[in-house]
């Protein structure tokens, strides 16, 4: 007996997968936006009209940095997936848009890895998963760099009392388990003969760019979020809102959590952050659901298309 699939078999199991991803998503986004404990629907709604964020200026104003925030991202993508092969901006921003279609009901986007290798051939697909590594890393970097400056200053400034040594123990320990993991990854792989097939090794120039395009979409979300607080009439200086906004995406990066309730858990460690400005929950409430629409809402909304459409590539 032929136990394997038929091509019809295959397709159907595909559509299968694809509108459970698209559907998950969809449903993920309208339960948090219907049934958040912390903010409801109508409040934030009625809040938003109240700042006049519906208005042509402000909207076309956060669209623009929404568009470039994503471009940078396509740009970063686009540089490290031509390492194995050379694709246009439209093929990134496709794999880019689907794969975070795909993440949002993963915990800490993790889904992302796997959908982007499936867009490239088999031989291509370990190193893929170790170039989207690198971009996050990359990424991860640009958010340490901020948010420990910031935090640092906030924390200071604030007189905030922390009790340093547990956290520089909580630091060793972490550290400690990254390296042990490491560790035991390659040992795995060398035993299997499989870390040749992942090891990448980019140019000096490759990844000065990848570093360059991480930092500066840092500003630019990071700005989007200060734009925000202007536009909610908030107030609050320049380098106390800067430091504020990179202390919260610090604290909240390593909280793991599914990405469709990223905004719950900014929100969260935002209200505490920016309490000590004397800045209200509702509006530190609204800034975050609304950064969480702008950047994962409305490009998960595009990458549902593309998630729809896919096609595998051969594993020969």
């Amino acid at each position: 007996m032929n136990y394997s699939l038929t091509d019809k078999s295959k397709q159907f199991f595909w559509l299968l997968i694809k509108l459970s991803i698209v559907f998950g998503c969809g449903y993920f986004i309208w339960l948090k936006l219907t049934t958040n404990n912390q903010l409801s629907f109508d409040l934030f709604y009625q809040n938003l009209i109240k700042n006049d964020v519906f208005s042509i200026k402000n909207l076309l104003f956060l669209f623009a940095l929404s568009f470039l925030n994503w471009f940078l991202e396509i740009l970063k993508w686009k540089t490290l997936a031509s390492f194995c092969i050379k694709i246009t901006k439209k093929s990134a921003a496709i794999q880019s848009l689907a794969s975070l279609t795909t993440s949002l009901i993963t915990p800490n986007r993790i889904g992302e890895y796997g959908a982007k290798a499936l867009y490239f051939e088999k031989p291509f697909r370990k190193q893929i998963l170790s170039l989207n590594l690198i971009g996050n890393l990359y990424q991860l970097l640009a958010t340490l760099f901020f948010g420990v400056l910031g935090l640092l200053y906030f924390v200071n400034k604030q007189n905030v009392d922390l009790n340093f040594s547990k956290i520089f123990n909580w630091i060793l320990i972490g550290f400690a388990a990254l390296l042990v993991f490491l560790f035991l990854w390659k040992t795995l792989l060398s035993r299997k003969n499989l870390f040749k097939s992942y090891t990448v090794k980019l140019s000096s120039k490759q990844h000065f760019k990848v570093a360059f395009l991480s930092f500066l979409k840092y500003l630019v979300f990071s700005h989007q979020f200060y734009c925000l607080l202007l536009i909610f009439n908030v107030d609050i200086s320049y380098i106390n809102a800067f430091t504020a906004i990179s202390s919260t995406y610090l604290i909240s990066s390593f909280i793991p959590m599914l990405s469709i309730f990223d905004a719950i858990l900014k929100g969260t460690v935002a209200i505490f952050i920016f309490s000590f400005f004397k800045i209200d929950a509702l509006t530190v409430l609204s800034i975050t659901t609304l950064m969480w629409i702008l950047n994962f809402v409305l490009p998960a909304s595009f990458g549902s298309y593309f998630v729809l459409t896919f096609k595998t590539k051969q594993t020969t």
